[in-house]
């Protein structure tokens, strides 16, 4: 894969083109009654120009259909960096592809999964997550990891530690949250022997 900019680049931003290839798979089991096929994410792959535009049938048998998808556009962010050195930092670096399944049959007899957008971000992905989309992820290459690593490592800029407070400066509360106060003057009250 090649970076439309290197990470020392200052003018535009870095970005990869890729393809997502999405499998559905046959289920087989009590549930296949129900849910006879699957859609997962197979591979994010480098674009090529050969691909086209639009989606397509790569393969099919009684099993497996694999369908291509191409045209996305991988970019990096700077106000994104803490999710890219989360994603950069782990065991297994990947691409997290957010797809949805087709409300109506566009390019085949039956709707099929459709890639709406390719990220490098843990967070963006977080993100996404929160927002009950379906989000899947699969490695990404030595190359494309590399590459994140080192613009990481140039932008990336760790947030300062805030002074905490003393204590006590924090304003007293009773357990109910109410502002309490303390003093240090004796309570004044009348004894036994005033009248």
């Amino acid at each position: 894969m090649n970076p439309s900019s290197s990470p020392a680049d200052d003018g535009a931003r870095p970005s990869l083109d890729v393809a997502v290839l999405m499998r559905r798979e046959r289920l087989h089991g009590p549930s296949s009654h129900w849910q006879p096929w699957r859609w997962t994410l197979e591979d994010v792959v480098p674009d090529e120009p050969a691909f086209g535009n639009a989606p397509r049938l790569l393969r099919q048998d009684e099993e497996t259909q694999r369908w291509l998808h191409p045209g996305f556009k991988v970019e990096l962010f700077r106000d994104d960096t803490d999710g890219y050195r989360l994603n950069a930092t782990t065991p297994q670096p990947g691409w997290f592809v957010l797809w949805r399944l087709e409300e109506e049959a566009t390019v085949a007899a039956e709707p099929i999964a459709r890639p709406v957008v390719v990220t490098l971000s843990y967070s963006e992905a977080g993100r996404w997550l929160d927002a009950q989309e379906t989000v899947e992820q699969v490695p990404a290459p030595p190359e494309v990891v590399e590459w994140l690593r080192t613009w990481v490592d140039e932008h990336y800029e760790a947030e300062p530690r805030r002074r905490q407070r003393p204590q006590s400066f924090k304003p007293l509360v009773d357990r109910f949250g109410n502002a309490a106060s303390v003093t240090t003057e004796k309570k004044r009250g009348r004894g036994a022997g005033d009248v």
